[in-house]
């Protein structure tokens, strides 16, 4: 007879139906769920070798790239000295 026989399980089980009810544990369970799933399909992505991704559409290197962007003057206000 350990410290948590099976009857100190069955008292802490009911315990916590108590508690928390049945709807929330419910709800926890399937929470807990959704998450482990979520965790192991990310693990399985991540195993993926890099080839089976469509590399992106082909640029030729010796082309630059521009960036289309405008700059703005800033007035700073006078400092009093």
């Amino acid at each position: 007879m350990g410290i948590f026989d099976w009857k100190h399980w069955v008292v802490i089980l009911i315990v916590v139906v108590l508690v928390f009810g049945t709807k929330k544990l419910k709800g926890l369970g399937s929470d807990i769920g959704e998450s482990i799933k979520g965790f192991r399909k990310a693990m399985n992505d991540e195993e993926k070798p890099a080839e089976a991704t469509t590399p992106p559409a082909a640029t030729p290197l010796n082309q630059p790239t521009t960036i289309d962007a405008q700059a703005q003057k800033v007035e700073e206000p006078a400092r009093k000295d």
